[in-house]
């Protein structure tokens, strides 16, 4: 029997445009933190690293082009498996090199944000983390 694993791994893409402001996206109203802003990514599929599911997951969400070799670790946060759901462990990279211009392909509001703008938006609990981790 396979055993499923108890956490989620969850990659997330820091990228920045040429004034150094970050790329988020508003999570769509029917999901878990609904309406709040985050930084885009997705989760990573069974054998797949997790460069690869980002590079997936920008593609498809976003319709821009990573460079994998580019990137690079930013940080990492967690939330304990509950009874009530599984844990969670997102990973930020920083991702300097992209192609393309961002579109919002699943209808998710998106736009760039400097960092005390993006301090003041709505988040869920491990992005802020993950931007606190940025800012220090």
């Amino acid at each position: 029997m396979e055993k499923k694993p108890t956490s989620l791994r969850v990659v997330a893409a820091a990228i920045r445009d040429d004034r150094g402001r970050l790329l988020l996206q508003e999570r769509p109203a029917h999901k878990h933190h609904g309406g709040q802003w985050e930084f885009p990514g997705g989760k990573v599929e069974t054998g797949e690293s997790r460069r690869a599911a980002l590079c997936r997951e920008i593609a498809e969400e976003l319709g821009l082009m990573l460079e994998e070799q580019a990137m690079s670790p930013a940080g990492s946060a967690a939330r304990e498996t509950s009874q009530a759901a599984p844990g969670i462990v997102l990973f930020l990279y920083n991702c300097p090199v992209w192609q393309g211009e961002p579109e919002g392909r699943e209808g998710q509001r998106w736009g760039w944000f400097d960092a005390a703008e993006a301090a003041r938006l709505d988040m869920p609990p491990l992005d802020r983390v993950l931007l606190a981790g940025l800012e220090s």
